[in-house]
């Protein structure tokens, strides 16, 4: 691309009140970027005409400094075919400034912007979209019960063809064994009939639907637009039945000769497979299962037969064996007195609710008794929740069960702690206990993916095994690319609410293989044509873009040559965060062009009092706090100078030693929360930056710079009002330090 430069400088919202913005133009002229013009609202129909003016004369690479390039996003778009690099001069710098600030401080501030501003523009490239030979429209749905049948239907009626692989012998799920579902309208008191029969009958009837039951998924290869699956029956044993996931020991193991290496796997997948079938996309909808409440010898599971699951119960309530006298167990009291079984939830205590009623309605004289330590009836259920209250026979105390015992012909149920002050000893025809409801996924990988980091999800453990990527800001989406999980695998829902996320899930699906055919990235930077390119001839097969991926986007060979997989990709960069040889690159976001930036800050060599502050910020939490700090116009210290990255995992150290090597006297990374708040959109990126710190602690040491000159600062979305205090903290400790010792070398 033969690029052709104008840039310009909007003087409104304070801008101008803040800056010498003639002083401004000089910087931008002096950049090499061409003329620079100035307007009082750069983004009004006049302002943006002056621009489209230009354009239209051959301009093609626009700079501009105005507001934050988080905003005005469709006025400053001027096609696909032309870049646009822009300066946040109005949060970053007019509206943040401290009262105190000194004008030769805001000006070298905004000076820094704009100056970083023209070096993207220089550096950026056009994006080349990365596009499939062939991208497959057809949806795989993995599992036949109310999630598989709405998702399916979903599709269906998008003219989407559609597979359905069931385990079991026929559709409906573990709603077939429903005998009744709860309240879906006002007045929220009755159940009603199933609705899962008709579901079926629909699906069935669908022509774009094709259904396998007695089948599981053996192996799932390939990517969004380009899936290829091989299935077995039932029950069958395959070779790729649970793999292990390779790890760096494991790794040692494969080079020394020690282990087979898995990619040999994927090679024999792709030659023993050609036949396999095609899919665009895989939206998974394989459930739950009963927890398992063996343990829990003192209620008599396991041992006393009359000691039944709720799922047991409804089974037997469809048949019509409904005794006159039960006790609902809805915590394993003992030692956990005040918690619930493993996997209970709103649900479970609906559920409960429901088996209640069945008591009744079979017997005239029907009691049903409810022991919990925690009910929950959310929304209009609450108002189901009262009408139990309301029956006759249902009786229901807060309390403490300590055991369940055989009486003859009955059972005694003993608890303790009761809302009436007093023990009891309930004797029963049968105890219910409410076990939760598992995600397949906890159990064994469901989809059992030919990914060189294993066949599951990773790190599921940290959502107790739902299949889940980003569960605040992206429901549906999985750590893999393509796979959408809905229902509860994903998590415990009711039937209505179920409904709805297959719904969701559909439509994801749908949109992920509209955009590996249009070649551009799903969630959370839907709509990104770049994609991560290699410079293989100095890959020296370290293979930590491989193990650092968080969503599986690279393969590599035998030798350990990373393989990527671009509609995998969610262009986070962690590969290029992890990656020691700087071999690996975006089109308008890489290695040299954020080193580059860092460079065209200027960093005074002269003036104690002119410390200069890197800060590298992530774009999805961090750099909106900032902004929503700036709209509130909380003071952010002008001797620290944002530069937005996609992620922190994006973050190469290379960078923070150029900045420290350059005379920077301190670098900040503020990114997502990680750990307990799992908040990072790309997962691991946060948790990998703060990994790396302890590198670049260890570097910098060996040099003889003071290491807590860097931080990486954990910063979410909702901190707006506490951000300017995390930065004014740090610099106050730069400052406690003095001069970077590098500083005019």
């Amino acid at each position: 691309m033969d690029k052709k430069y104008a840039a310009y400088i909007c003087t409104g919202c304070g801008i101008g009140d803040a800056v010498n913005v003639e002083e401004l133009v000089g910087v931008v002229t002096g950049s090499g970027v061409g003329e620079c013009k100035t307007h009082a609202a750069l983004c009004s129909a006049e302002g943006l005409g002056v621009i489209k003016a230009d354009i239209d004369g051959g301009v093609n690479t626009v700079v501009i400094g105005a507001c934050s390039p988080r905003v005005m996003t469709e006025e400053f778009d001027f096609g696909k075919d032309k870049i646009v690099a822009r300066a946040s001069l109005r949060e970053q710098v007019a509206w943040c400034r401290p009262a105190e600030a000194k004008p030769d401080f805001t000006q070298e501030l905004a000076s820094d912007y704009m100056r970083m501003a023209c070096v993207r523009a220089k550096k950026c490239e056009l994006p080349e979209p990365f596009q499939l030979e062939q991208v497959n429209k057809k949806v795989l749905v993995v599992g036949g019960g109310v999630a598989g049948l709405t998702a399916a239907r979903e599709a269906s009626k998008s003219g989407c063809q559609v597979t359905i692989i069931e385990a079991a012998a026929q559709l409906g799920g573990k709603a077939v064994n429903w005998r009744k579902q709860f309240p879906s309208k006002s007045p929220w008191t009755d159940l009603e009939e199933p609705t899962v029969p008709a579901m079926v009958a629909a699906v069935e009837a669908d022509g774009n639907i094709t259904v396998r039951t007695n089948t599981e998924v053996a192996r799932i290869g390939g990517a969004p637009g380009a899936f290829k699956l091989t299935t077995k029956a039932t029950g069958t044993k395959s070779e790729w039945d649970a793999p292990a996931k390779v790890g760096v020991d494991e790794q040692e193991k494969i080079d020394k000769g020690e282990l087979a290496n898995p990619n040999e796997g994927l090679k024999r997948y792709d030659e023993a497979n050609p036949d396999a079938e095609d899919f665009g996309a895989v939206i998974l909808a394989t459930g739950w299962t009963p927890a398992d409440v063996s343990e829990y010898e003192h209620l008599g599971a396991g041992k006393l037969d009359k000691v039944v699951t709720n799922a047991q119960f409804e089974k037997m309530a469809k048949e019509g064996k409904v005794p006159a006298n039960v006790v609902f167990i809805q915590s394993p009291g003992g030692e956990e007195h005040d918690r619930d079984f493993p996997y209970c939830n709103s649900v479970t205590s609906m559920v409960t609710l429901k088996q209640a009623k069945y008591v009744c309605e079979d017997n005239a004289d029907g009691k049903a008794y409810i022991l919990y330590q925690h009910m929950r009836t959310p929304g209009s259920m609450e108002l189901f929740y009262k009408s139990a209250q309301n029956t006759d026979g249902i009786f229901m105390t807060k309390a403490t069960v300590t055991g369940v015992s055989e009486d003859g012909g009955s059972l005694v149920v003993a608890a303790k702690d009761t809302l009436l002050g007093e023990d009891l000893a309930l004797k029963a025809d049968m105890v219910v206990l409410a076990a939760g409801m598992v995600p397949t996924t906890a159990a064994k990988p469901t989809v059992n993916l030919a990914y060189r980091q294993g066949p599951a999800f990773l790190d599921l453990d940290l959502f107790d095994g739902y299949a889940d990527s980003h569960f605040i800001c992206f429901p549906y989406e999985t750590r893999r690319t393509g796979v959408y999980a809905c229902g509860g695998v994903r998590k415990a829902m009711t039937m209505e609410e179920t409904i709805d996320d297959a719904t969701g899930a559909a439509l994801k699906a749908i949109q992920c293989m509209e955009s590996a055919d249009r070649g551009v990235s799903v969630h959370p930077r839907s709509g990104d044509a770049t994609y991560p390119e290699f410079f293989m001839q100095r890959c020296t097969q370290c293979k930590r873009c491989t193990e650092e991926c968080p969503f599986g986007a690279i393969d590599d060979d035998p030798k350990g040559t990373p393989l990527p997989n671009p509609t995998r990709c969610r262009r986070c960069g962690t590969c290029m965060g992890a990656c020691p040889e700087r071999i690996i690159g975006f089109k308008d976001y890489n290695i040299d062009l954020i080193g580059s930036m860092i460079k065209a800050i200027e960093v005074p060599d002269d003036d104690e009092d002119k410390l200069r502050i890197l800060a590298l910020v992530c774009e999805n939490d961090a750099y909106p706090a900032l902004d929503m700090a700036a709209m509130r116009r909380h003071p952010l210290n002008n001797l620290i100078r944002f530069i937005p990255v996609r992620c922190l995992g994006s973050v190469n150290m290379a960078w923070i030693k150029d900045a420290m090597s350059a005379g920077m006297d301190g670098a900040i990374l503020l990114g997502c929360k990680f750990g307990d708040d799992y908040q990072c959109h790309f997962v691991k990126g946060s948790e990998l930056a703060d990994r790396r710190m302890i590198n670049i602690a260890e570097t910098m040491k060996s040099l003889g710079i003071e290491p807590e000159r860097v931080k990486a600062q954990q910063v979410a979305i909702s901190d707006f009002n506490e951000v300017a205090t995390v930065l004014q903290d740090f610099v106050e400790e730069i400052i406690g330090m003095g001069p970077n010792p590098f500083k005019g070398f």
